[in-house]
């Protein structure tokens, strides 16, 4: 079965936590952390079908942790970020069928 982009983000947020633990997650730079992440050790570039550019990517974590946050976005951030991630870099997502 093949991973979702939000499945990928919610690794992402694990993975950086434990890499972060000693500040209890605290970093001020976290969007260039998880774009490096997303782009050199996980598999967002396969599922965009594009490889985004880093600091367009950068941008569009921070403007999308901004608009969940000012916006009251129901449900899981991991799967809005992915939505619009998705419908930002002009990829239809490939099926997600188990």
């Amino acid at each position: 079965m093949e991973r979702s982009l939000s499945e990928l983000l919610h690794e992402a947020a694990e993975t950086h936590h434990v890499v972060y633990r000693i500040t209890d997650g605290d970093d001020p730079d976290w969007a260039s952390w998880y774009a490096n992440w997303l782009l050199d050790l996980s598999e967002m570039t396969e599922l965009l079908g594009t490889k985004p550019v880093r600091s367009e990517l950068i941008y569009m974590l921070v403007k999308l942790d901004r608009d969940f946050t000012s916006e009251g976005v129901e449900g899981r951030w991991e799967d809005y970020y992915a939505a619009q991630l998705e419908q930002h870099f002009g990829v239809n997502a490939r099926s997600q069928a188990s």
